[in-house]
């Protein structure tokens, strides 16, 4: 019910500090309306007006927190789930400390906003400044990223939540009103503008702003509309002094952000030579991934990176991608399947067979695709497989694609996906996508599967064998050494210490118990022999975990 716009009592003193009467000339006391320089229902619009871009900002900060842990620290849902928690967490923690705020509710809110603006847009900025120039510490620092997302949420968290106690008083001092009512209204313009801001993220701020500048403007944007806010509906309830302190602090936040906004291309540069070296000679942003190319000139080796993951090194890459292709084509194998292999690389191996007649490539970024039919570094390693009329690459998910494929029609299929660890990668190491492998294989066709390193993370790496022998394939375990220290074959975007094993993981699969050997005709490895590849199955084999539980889309186990 909306009750009239009655007058404090005459004489009434304020709760804002600013010690004068009430009335138009000044602040009103706490249970009565504010003063306002517009009509009560233009004031109340332009405070939900408000509530709307704040929820909006808010949001961005929170998905943000979601896409830096996931970037920077892991691709992960136990990363998600931790910023998202803590998150929430905090909302109750801050609902609660604004509660001593109510009485100076537009000052209170006016602080929040401008410190929310600083914190939150400057967050991205901040973690990625310490996961470039610090991750590499270890020690006592190695979990700092960590450490530092959950403060940020934290913080972030509690600064989200003391807003709707301070703008459900600000909504009240418009316009008396019954509670009900005036949590419905303001909570209905906060979901609205959470909507809003979750939309903008993926599908404007990251595609056209990218994740820094996207942050650092939705920051100045929190910052102008909290201070219009207060300053402009609410300045009378501010004594002098606190508008004035009010104001410089808004204007501090302003400049620093736009500041950095101003510099964060050149800011970006110099955290991607921090992480990746000083020779980046390529670095594009696909639809899909971060692809960054380093090295290949001047005697330097070329080194491929994948949202931060090192893929390819090409000292050593012979070594995954022989390893990977040639145990599997010791048989028929006209008909080749490689899901993922982007790069090119599983392609080179597979085309060294001058029998094969057709390769088909499923690769999701085409970006990547383009990058390793074009850049002089990358198809010179590739030895210019997409020159082949063999070859034919399919831009697609590779579920997807195989749900529609036909039945019984590759020889060969080869599974060059990225670890199962990561959580996108999840389904297509699960029981269904092993399903409809099955259904493409040939009779006597013979699929191979990256699952990632067996010494390092043998539970996941048996998980998978288990999830082959789950959907109605027999399995042979064997997997190869990696020499360089720096190429990390695991889920994470930073490398293992110096010390932790380095191996890949690979799984021959068939209807049949396959077994793993070279085929005498074709062209021989580099790197492989079969001593070598006999003694690779036996060392995985002893590593084997009994008795785990397949892996499915509904009980995802990696």
């Amino acid at each position: 019910m909306i009750e009239s716009h009655a007058p404090a009592p005459p004489g009434s003193r304020s709760s804002w500090g600013g010690g004068g009467p009430t009335g138009p000339g000044g602040p009103t006391g706490p249970g009565g309306p504010a003063w306002l320089p517009v009509r009560p229902a233009t004031g109340r619009f332009l405070v939900l007006a408000g509530v709307f871009v704040c929820a909006a900002c808010g949001l961005v900060y929170e998905l943000a927190l979601v896409a830096l842990a996931s970037y920077l620290i892991g691709d992960s849902v136990t990363q998600a789930s931790v910023v998202l928690s803590v998150m929430v967490f905090a909302m109750g923690l801050g609902s609660l400390a604004a509660k001593r705020l109510r009485r100076l509710a537009a000052a209170g809110f006016g602080a929040v906003e401008a410190v929310l603006a600083l914190v939150g847009g400057s967050s991205a900025m901040v973690l990625h400044a310490v996961f470039a120039w610090t991750g590499g510490w270890g020690g006592l620092w190695a979990d700092g990223p960590r450490v530092l997302l959950v403060v940020f949420s934290l913080v972030i968290g509690v600064l989200i939540g003391a807003e709707v106690p301070l703008l459900m008083e600000l909504i009240q001092r418009v316009r008396r009103q019954d509670p009900g009512g005036a949590v419905a209204d303001l909570f209905a313009a906060d979901y609205v503008g959470a909507l809003v801001g979750g939309l903008a993220f993926p599908f404007v701020l990251l595609p056209f702003l990218g994740q820094l500048t996207g942050t650092l403007l939705t920051g100045t944007v929190n910052a102008v509309v909290g201070a219009a806010l207060v300053l402009g509906l609410f300045r009378r309830d501010l004594t002098r002094r606190a508008r004035r302190l009010l104001l410089a602090a808004n204007a501090v936040v302003l400049v620093l952000l736009t500041t950095a906004t101003v510099l964060a291309d050149d800011f970006e540069r110099a955290a991607r030579h921090a992480v990746y070296g000083q020779d980046v000679r390529v670095a594009v942003q696909t639809d899909v991934q971060e692809v960054v190319l380093t090295g290949d000139t001047d005697g330097r080796p070329l080194d491929l990176f994948l949202d931060g993951r090192l893929r390819v090194r090409d000292s050593d890459e012979r070594r995954y991608h022989e390893a990977l292709v040639h145990p599997a084509m010791s048989g028929p194998h006209a008909r080749v399947l490689i899901l993922g292999g982007g790069d090119g690389l599983a392609a080179r191996e597979v085309l060294r067979h001058p029998d094969v007649r057709r390769v088909d490539v499923v690769e999701i970024d085409p970006g990547l695709a383009r990058l390793a039919r074009h850049d002089p570094g990358l198809s010179a390693l590739n030895e210019h497989a997409y020159g082949d009329a063999r070859l034919h690459v399919t831009t697609a998910d590779a579920f997807r694609r195989l749900r529609s494929a036909s039945t019984a029609t590759y020889d060969v299929v080869i599974s060059d996906l990225p670890d199962p660890g990561i959580t996108a990668s999840t389904k297509l190491y699960s029981q269904e996508f092993y399903g409809l492998l099955r259904r493409v294989l040939a009779p006597d066709g013979r699929l191979v599967v990256h699952a990632g390193p067996v010494s390092a993370r043998p539970r996941a790496f048996w998980t998978v064998d288990a999830t082959l022998r789950a959907a109605g394939l027999r399995t042979t375990p064997y997997r190869a050494g990696a020499r360089n220290a720096g190429f990390a074959p695991g889920p994470d975007r930073t490398a293992a210490t110096p010390h932790a094993p380095r191996d890949w993981g690979f799984l021959l699969a068939a209807r049949t118990s396959p077994t793993l050997r070279l085929d005498p005709r074709a062209p021989r490895p580099h790197t492989l022999t079969a001593r070598s590849l006999t003694r690779s199955a036996h060392s995985a084999s002893r590593t084997r975990i009994p008795d785990l539980p397949p892996s499915t889309l509904a009980h995802p186990r990696y």
